[in-house]
């Protein structure tokens, strides 16, 4: 930014709050076009009379994972022991039976939408949820849908606090924002991949924020999120959490390309199946964090043209079933059981990956399009 942008007014953008210069003909976060008098105080909290203010998504979740804002954790078990109907005490254990209550974080389900929902599930090796999930939608069926997943490093402390905050904060950043471009696809779709980066410029700040400044070994995690515009799909990830595009008619697509070592091995052009199952298949090359070497998400636009299914996830889930076409039948036909309905078929599909050994956290979100 120049010393004549520096020297303007703070003010914010009507569409997506970000700042602009009063001079400004557009916003540089969205590529909104900025009328005179549309722009308001960076302070002010609604729009300037006359500017429609950008529609409220849905971000309803069920159940809500509650987290304590002095330690950033979930607050820890709720409700009667599920296996007396006793009292669950402070330290999570039923003062009755003494079975260990299950806390909200490891397991918790959010659906914005009836065409939008997802799951997330402490697999059946890991400890504790390092995956995390925040999801919001419109409630026209697919018309405007935000779903953003991340995934702690388990070798990293902190990893579930760090991967819930920062799925928190990228949604918030996504909800204010309602990109528009200067009036043609290309634009429009170039003004949705800059709101996705500036989410995970957020989601990068609530990582450090998660971190001790000492810490020898920083919290870190993967991120991936799509935006549904209105016929459009932008999509972008930092990791090795993935998004796909499964076409009710069409070949299915995976939007994004894996930062890891296996990824890499691939292409170079080394098969899939032995890249995946080797010893390093885990390691990232990309990352949220302190330690990260960058974290600007590479983006990918794909115009819809026909009914299909948005999936979102971690590596819980396609660990099991890693390319497109075989992931897309495994889904379909989920999807079919469930009849349609996307909380019931994110659920199935968290189940089938227990059912395979369960060896990691395991997030799965659906969007019906």
């Amino acid at each position: 930014m120049d010393a004549e942008m520096t020297s303007t007014t703070d003010t914010a953008c009507p569409s997506c709050g970000g700042p602009v210069a009063e001079a400004d003909l557009f916003c540089e976060a969205c590529g909104a076009e900025l009328k005179p008098g549309a722009a308001t105080a960076a302070s002010a909290a609604t729009a300037a009379p006359g500017v429609p203010a950008t529609p409220a998504l849905n971000t309803d979740t069920e159940p809500t994972v509650e987290i304590d804002p002095a330690t950033g954790l979930d607050a820890g078990p709720v409700g009667p022991c599920a296996s007396c109907g006793g009292t669950v005490g402070a330290d999570g254990y039923c003062e009755t039976c003494g079975t260990k209550a299950a806390k909200p974080r490891d397991h918790f389900a959010e659906q914005p939408a009836p065409w939008v929902a997802g799951v997330c599930d402490r697999g059946i090796r890991h400890s504790r949820n390092e995956d995390a999930m925040a999801l919001a939608a419109d409630a026209e069926p697919g018309s405007r849908a935000l779903l953003v997943v991340c995934d702690g490093v388990s070798s990293s402390l902190d990893s579930d606090v760090a991967s819930l905050a920062a799925a928190r904060a990228a949604r918030e950043v996504l909800v204010a924002g309602h990109a528009q471009g200067l009036g043609t696809e290309s634009s429009r779709a170039g003004a949705i991949a800059a709101r996705l980066k500036a989410s995970a410029d957020a989601a990068s700040d609530a990582v450090l924020e998660s971190t001790s400044p000492d810490s020898p070994n920083p919290a870190s995690c993967t991120f991936v999120a799509a935006i549904v515009e209105n016929g459009l799909i932008v999509a972008g990830n930092v990791g090795d959490s993935r998004a796909y595009w499964f076409p009710d008619a069409g070949e299915p697509v995976g939007l994004t390309t894996d930062d890891s070592w296996a990824a890499e091995l691939i292409a170079s052009g080394v098969s899939r199946e032995e890249a995946e199952s080797g010893p390093h298949a885990h390691a990232i090359t990309r990352w949220l964090g302190k330690d990260a070497p960058d974290h600007t998400p590479r983006t990918t636009t794909v115009e819809v043209d026909g009914p299909g299914w948005l999936l979102v996830c971690s590596d819980g889930l396609w660990n099991y079933c890693s390319e497109a076409a075989p992931l897309a039948a495994l889904v379909r036909q989920t999807v079919a059981d469930a009849n349609g309905e996307p909380k019931a078929a994110a659920s199935a599909l968290v189940d089938w990956a227990n059912a395979q050994g369960g060896q990691d956290n395991i997030t799965v979100a659906l969007a019906r399009i």
